[in-house]
């Protein structure tokens, strides 16, 4: 039986971003305030996507100082190969610098991106959010 080999790609572009409140933020402990956010997000460039998902916020009274969870299905073309899979986000900020980690969910892929592993960077400049995904699929 011939091995499977995985294709690694790297590609990067635009994505914009849509957040809606999905209740009210709620006064945890100690002045931390928490937060449900939903996510529509439309991506450009090599993922032609939109996707769809949740964030849980937690702001502390230190300005500067937050943490998020989110999950969010991404549904489109990706390098021209159709299908879904999911992202789970983790991050972390402090004193204007961020810890971020966005990575595929295993086994979340579906259609032609079955087998999809990988993980993305996201950033913003002056106001236009951008991405860099670093994937694996099976050949």
């Amino acid at each position: 039986m011939p091995n499977r080999k995985d294709t690694t790609m790297e590609i990067s572009g635009k994505f914009d971003v849509k957040l809606e409140p999905l209740d009210a933020a709620t006064e945890g402990r100690d002045g931390i305030a928490m937060g449900r956010m939903a996510i529509d997000k439309s991506y450009h460039g090599g993922l032609e996507a939109r996707s769809r998902g949740e964030m849980l916020t937690v702001m502390t009274e230190v300005k500067g100082s937050a943490g998020y969870v989110a999950v969010e299905q991404v549904s489109g073309t990706l390098s021209g190969r159709k299908g879904s899979f999911v992202l789970q986000h983790y991050g972390t900020m402090k004193g204007g610098g961020e810890f971020l980690m966005l990575a595929v969910v295993p086994d979340s892929a579906t259609g032609e991106l079955v087998g999809l592993s990988g993980k993305m960077v996201i950033h913003i400049d002056e106001g236009q959010h951008f991405y860099e995904f670093d994937y694996n699929l099976p050949d």
